[in-house]
């Protein structure tokens, strides 16, 4: 079964953000425990993580569907060893953060080197910074996001993330989120039927199915390995619907968080709506079983 959502608001307070997903037709969400462009946030209080349980349940959402997103200052690849470790206390603030509302995932990106290492030394210095986190937390799972390549960020290679969950080594804890703009925009292309199962079929290899904890899905406005990162609606820029009938219908992707990051809010019930139909669309189902 899929579970599709989106990243929504969680405004006055993160008890909010299950009724904002309910209010979407969301069986999955995610969103951000903190102001994600603020270093510092005030603890969580014990009537916000106790309302936002009991939201969750009334939403009817799993815990294990909800992916909440790290603040987009974290770089855990930064070449200054002092920010580098500010970037991670954060990280493990944001972490224990997810602990405290029940969650089992915490999705962030992977980080840059700006142009002052190699991508082994930063890949490497991302990896025990995640090993230092979750020796400091109880059960949370890191999962790492595959970037755009935009800049000097690594992530944009299965190698780079295959790297990563090699050095780390629990992989009961860490795992790998993959969004269909930045995986186009690196590279790997998924539209025609036999381009997804190469692509999946490269991941599968490298790095493992049982490691996909989570999916992003956005249409891309830029051309394959064009390596930027520009997100469009569903159906409206080059992946094309035909791409989302395949992700909708392959049972490898079932019970994970399927999260829209598409540009324009107030299309995410259509949305939501319209990949479940893709699902249901005769011949969808069983694609992908045999690979």
């Amino acid at each position: 079964m899929k579970y599709v959502g989106a990243h929504v608001s969680a405004a006055g307070g993160v008890e909010n953000a299950p009724l904002n997903a309910r209010r979407i037709g969301a069986r999955a969400f995610a969103l951000f425990t903190k102001n994600q462009k603020q270093w510092l946030a005030k603890p969580l209080a014990a009537e916000s993580v106790a309302a936002f349980q009991r939201n969750l349940r009334e939403a009817g959402i799993a815990p294990r569907h909800v992916l909440p997103h790290d603040s987009y200052l974290i770089n855990l690849g930064h070449p200054d060893p002092e920010k580098r470790q500010k970037s991670e206390d954060a990280l493990l603030d944001e972490a224990r953060r997810a602990e405290q509302l029940g969650l089992l995932l915490l999705n962030f990106h992977p980080g840059s080197d700006l142009g002052a290492l190699s991508d082994d030394e930063c890949l490497d210095q991302i990896a025990a910074a995640m090993k230092r986190i979750l020796s400091r937390t109880e059960r949370i799972a890191l999962v790492v996001e595959g970037t755009s390549g935009q800049g000097n960020h690594v992530g944009h290679r299965f190698e780079h993330l295959a790297r990563i969950l090699e050095r780390v080594g629990d992989r009961r804890r860490c795992g790998v989120c993959l969004d269909t703009c930045h995986l186009f925009a690196a590279g790997y292309d998924i539209r025609p039927a036999e381009a997804y199962e190469a692509t999946l079929a490269r991941f599968d290899a490298l790095i493992g199915m049982e490691n996909l904890r989570a999916l992003h899905l956005n249409d891309a406005k830029v051309d394959l390995g064009s390596r930027k990162d520009r997100h469009d609606s569903i159906g409206k820029g080059k992946l094309g619907l035909e791409t989302f009938r395949l992700l909708m219908s392959d049972p490898r992707l079932d019970d994970l968080p399927l999260i829209l990051e598409t540009i324009d809010e107030s299309l995410w019930p259509a949305e939501i709506r319209l990949l479940y139909s893709l699902a249901e669309a005769p011949g969808a189902a069983g694609r992908g079983a045999s690979s």
